[in-house]
């Protein structure tokens, strides 16, 4: 298994890269969310993952580790491929699936293309508790089913503020401020936004 490749990156577009270790040229599936984060990167060290099927051998690689084991989770659920799961991860961060996997969101993820109802459904029928269970590494935190956290994004909507726009200024409040009444936690997000 090659756990990560670090080098030059030679060749970018936004559905690949080549990249170069110690003169051997690696060529890595990427997704865009990757590819928006290494674009202007010359080298640096990207997590993969080798899949090897009957007609071929398929590097894929992400920045971040969380992107990784996103990919991995969303790979086991019956009927969906890495092909997939990639367009799923070019269309929103680790973070926002995992959110929208956990809050049951299926209308969210039809909104990828190439999910429909029934695949959506599976997603959070197969990984909603899994993920709702653990926190992955490097910042994949769903926001859980916790009352204030809850709260205080129902009062965000109300007043008229995007949803995602909301829940992530909201989770950087919490972030900082993890013990903040409602009130007070519904205000100083509103500071940030």
């Amino acid at each position: 298994m090659i756990a990560y490749l670090k080098g030059d990156f030679v060749h970018k577009t936004p559905a690949w890269v080549q990249i170069e270790v110690n003169g051997v040229g690696y060529e890595v599936q990427i997704s865009l969310n990757t590819f928006s984060q290494i674009q202007s990167l010359d080298k640096g060290t990207l997590h993969t993952l080798l899949i090897i099927r009957e007609d071929a051998h398929l590097l894929y690689g992400f920045f971040e580790k969380a992107e990784k084991e996103m990919f991995q989770h969303v790979t086991s659920v019956s009927g969906i491929g890495a092909s997939t799961a990639r367009i799923m991860l070019s269309y929103m961060k680790p973070a926002e699936l995992a959110r929208a996997i956990v809050q049951g969101d299926v209308r969210t993820l039809e909104s990828i293309k190439g999910i429909g109802k029934k695949t959506a459904e599976r997603l959070v029928l197969e990984l909603k508790d899994k993920l709702g269970k653990t926190t992955l590494e490097s910042n994949i935190s769903p926001m859980k089913n916790n009352t204030l956290q809850q709260d205080a994004l129902n009062a965000l909507t109300a007043l008229g503020i995007n949803r995602t726009a909301a829940e992530q200024a909201l989770q950087k409040t919490l972030n900082t401020n993890p013990d903040l009444p409602v009130e007070e936690l519904v205000k100083r997000t509103l500071q940030i936004l």
